[in-house]
């Protein structure tokens, strides 16, 4: 899955130690959409090297590609959205908004057609 926003908040990284005894360390980021109501979206990159990799900055127009899992702890579930790939986004190709799928409220009307000039070849029944 793929999500193209801004990035508007970067956490504090948390690291640890496996029960193999390897260190891991985790980040988060919140991104937020361009859409006509924006949304956001928290998600995780896993392991110091793609975090370095990656470099996130606040403020950055990005392109996340991201899988969605799910897991259980102690009769509970949890989402885990992990980013796999990061594409900065550049200034000539600015996420622009997307057109409304439908005419303001306030335009105005089509004109209305006109059926008054009546056609002898008209055949139809109705």
């Amino acid at each position: 899955m793929e999500l193209a926003g801004k990035v508007i908040a970067v956490l504090n990284p948390k690291s640890g130690t496996s029960r193999n005894g390897n260190e891991w360390t985790v980040q988060e980021y919140v991104i937020e959409t361009h859409d006509q109501y924006p949304r956001r979206m928290c998600f995780d990159v896993f392991g110091a090297d793609k975090i370095q990799q990656f470099n996130i900055q606040l403020g950055e127009e990005l392109n996340v590609s991201f899988d969605i899992d799910a897991r259980e702890w102690q009769g509970r579930w949890f989402n885990s959205i992990r980013a796999w790939k990061v594409d900065r986004v550049s200034a000539d190709q600015s996420v622009a908004p997307q057109p409304a799928p439908f005419p303001p409220v306030n335009a105005a009307p089509a004109a209305p057609v006109d059926f008054s000039g009546q056609d002898e070849k008209d055949d139809l029944p109705f």
